[in-house]
């Protein structure tokens, strides 16, 4: 069974939708370094998906630094890398401008942008994943 949710949506690639609920797995600490992760075989038949865009996902999370081969073992979660606080905030450089910039078109507030941040953040760590 896959140890995540994915709910594939139309108008979006699915091994994007994926990438993406595997992260946010990985990030929230549902899935933690040294998880075995499902195989292709696995991937593709819990999520009804083609084997192909499973091993696109499963190759995807590796080139992210997410997932790491273990020869014997399988596909496992990686441990994070080591990286200053700079380092890693200057990764999100291109997506907090993108929010800048949708939040400034539709003239919503600094403080309002901040709260929903907050609360996105809270609610994806509280454990509450929907």
């Amino acid at each position: 069974m896959t140890p995540f949710r994915v709910r594939l949506q139309p108008g979006q690639p699915i091994h994007e939708q994926v990438v993406y609920a595997a992260t946010r797995a990985i990030v929230a600490g549902q899935l933690r370094p040294g998880d075995l992760f499902p195989s292709v075989r696995a991937l593709s038949r819990d999520l009804s998906i083609n084997p192909n865009t499973a091993h696109k996902v499963i190759s995807q999370l590796i080139a992210d630094g997410l997932l790491q081969a273990v020869p014997g073992i399988g596909t496992v979660v990686a441990e994070p890398p080591r990286s200053t606080a700079s380092q890693r905030t200057d990764l999100l450089g291109k997506q907090m401008e993108e929010l800048v910039v949708e939040a400034k078109r539709l003239s919503i507030p600094l403080e309002d942008v901040t709260a929903a941040l907050e609360k996105h953040w809270n609610r994806l760590f509280s454990g509450d994943t929907e």
